[in-house]
This record gives structure tokens, sequence and C-alpha cells, in this order.
């Protein structure tokens, strides 16, 4: 029969509504069943796995959305388009942030009971902390959670030499934010906002930024606006008070590292990997280090045709995340 590893994964992917790693897991314990000699059981179990496959395409295809139209013209090198099905169970998060992102989604749910009572749901968020930490997989899970798009501005089509350009560009972006309903990701939003008072050749950040500010101010769209850098400090004070909610992301806490490391992990043999040991070697790594390390271990394994992780390849990748971390500013 099944083991407990597996049983608790089937549960916790069905959910967290992971449909692939439930499936996989299915398939996983039909394996499992077939080498025990139970092969009836194991073929029922993968029929049952392939018609459920089938019947869930079916469903997509009935109901698929018709895809929105990609930027076009200027915008086409002002925002890059997406649409994610990341949702905000995938992701491992400290409570807190994961409560103030809950708040969102609810409050964006629930829009119309807050209008009929003078109130606007929670618009414009401006995420912080250090790379690696969840912001842009935010930005994702916060569009799938709402079925809306998610356009990344590209900084390097926004930022230009001419004053007159940047602006005209922003507008434009603007523009599509109150024509579009979507979420609107400015990533490495430092580059947008940085503090007006910094020395700088000829001003033309200031310039840009006194530009996003009115627009900023301006905007009463129905759109989710949300700025990430991973350099606050940076920012110009005068930004920090047009956001409706500022979240700090942080570096994950041994305990959520271990969780990152079982989530990812779900589908092999762990039951013998030492997790406090492994998460003393992830107190200076980001969620996408662990995650990183996580995938090389499990790679290993499967090329070495094994189901158990060995937990000094995953040590090891661990330790080679950190290493690559020294001397960085």
């Amino acid at each position: 029969m099944a083991t407990a590893d597996q049983i608790k994964a089937l549960i916790k992917s069905h959910a967290e509504g992971d449909d692939a790693r439930f499936f996989a897991v299915a398939m996983q314990m039909a394996a499992h069943a077939a080498r025990q000699g139970k092969s009836r059981f194991a073929e029922e179990l993968k029929q049952l796995v392939d018609r459920a496959k089938s019947d869930q395409a079916g469903l997509r295809r009935r109901t698929k959305p018709v895809p929105m139209v990609q930027p076009r013209g200027e915008l086409s090198g002002l925002l890059s388009a997406g649409y994610p099905g990341t949702r905000l169970p995938d992701m491992v998060l400290d409570d807190v942030v994961r409560k103030k992102l809950e708040r969102v989604v609810l409050e964006h749910r629930q829009q119309e009971r807050l209008r009929a009572h003078g109130l606007a749901p929670r618009r414009k968020l401006l995420l912080i902390g250090p790379p690696g930490t969840g912001k842009t997989m935010s930005a994702a899970a916060l569009a799938g959670e709402l079925h809306f798009p998610l356009f990344t501005i590209l900084l390097h089509g926004l930022i230009t030499k001419f004053m007159g350009e940047t602006a005209a560009k922003l507008r434009l972006i603007f523009d599509a934010i109150s024509e579009t309903r979507a979420v609107y990701l400015f990533d490495e939003f430092d580059a947008v906002g940085g503090d007006r008072s910094a020395e700088n050749d000829v001003g033309e950040i200031r310039r840009v930024l006194n530009s996003f500010l009115q627009f900023l101010e301006q905007d009463d769209s129905e759109s989710l606006i949300v700025a990430a850098t991973n350099h606050p400090q940076l920012l110009d004070r005068a930004l920090w008070r047009r956001f409706d909610d500022v979240i700090r992301f942080e570096l994950p806490s041994p305990g959520r590292a271990v969780e990152t490391m079982q989530s990812r992990l779900a589908l092999f043999d762990t039951k013998s990997t030492p997790w406090e040991e492994l998460a003393k070697e992830c107190r200076s790594l980001s969620y996408a280090d662990i995650v990183g390390a996580c995938e090389h271990a499990a790679k290993l394994a499967v090329l070495d045709e094994r189901t158990r992780i060995d937990p000094e390849d995953l040590a090891s990748a661990l330790r080679e995340r950190a290493a690559s971390h020294v001397g960085r500013s």
C-alpha cells in the first residue's frame, strides 16, 4: 500500500489545489503497488488518474478564457504580459506576509461590498525585502488568485535619457492601467523611485519620480499596482505614503526553510533526512536559493534512479548556494 509520506503528499497537494503534484503522487502510489504485486489495484488507480486528467482537460477546453491581446505598438516595449497560474497556497510565506496578501485578495473579491460603504480595496502595494524572498512570485500569485493578467513594466524600455520621452511612456503605462484591469508590476522599483535628494549627473531620476508620483496620485483605476524592490533604503520618502500597504519580506526562518524543503521534496523518500541540521545550512539563504538546492538534490536522485534524497547531496547544494553569496554587496 501507499507509504505515509505519499498519503501526506497526496492530501497536501489536494488541499493546495496542485493538480500536477496530486496526479504525480497518485501515479507514484500506483507504481509502488505494482512493485508489491498488487497489479489490479495499480491498474485501477492508473485508470482513475488517466480519466481524471482527461476530464480536467475537457473542462479546461470548455472554460478556457479568451486570452487578452498582447501589448502592441509602443506598449509592446514597455509591458510584458503573463497569465499566471500561481496561487498563494503554492508559496511558503511568513504568516504576516501571507495574511496581508490574503487580505488584498479578499478586499478585491468583496470590493462591491466595500464600495457600497464608501470604501475601496487596497490597490497600491510596495513589496520590500532581500532578493529571492518571494516578492515577484507574490505579484504573480495575486494575479492568479484574482484571475487577472500580470503586466510587468520593462524598465529598460521606460527609462530614456530624454525626460519628455520617459514621462510620455509613463503616461502610456498609466493609461493602460486605467483601461485594462490587471496586476501591474514595477520590479526593481528603486530605478524609478530613487531618492530625489541623491546626487546624479542630469537630475533625470528626480524628474521621472515626480512624474510617477503625479500619475500614481491621480490613478483611480481598478487595477492592482505592485512595486517591488530589494533596496528600500534607496526609495524617496514621498513614495511610502502613496502606497496602501507596505509588505516586508524576510529571509526564511529555520522552520520555514524546513517547510520549503519538505514541500519541494514531497515526492521523494525523506524519512531519514536530518531537517534541523540542514536548516542550519539555510541561515543566509533565500527561498529561491533553497528551492534551487532542492531541485539539484532531486535531479541527482532521479539520474541515479533513487527514490530517496541523499541528505549530503542537499547539504552540499545548500552550502554551494551560500558560498555563491560571499562577497556580494
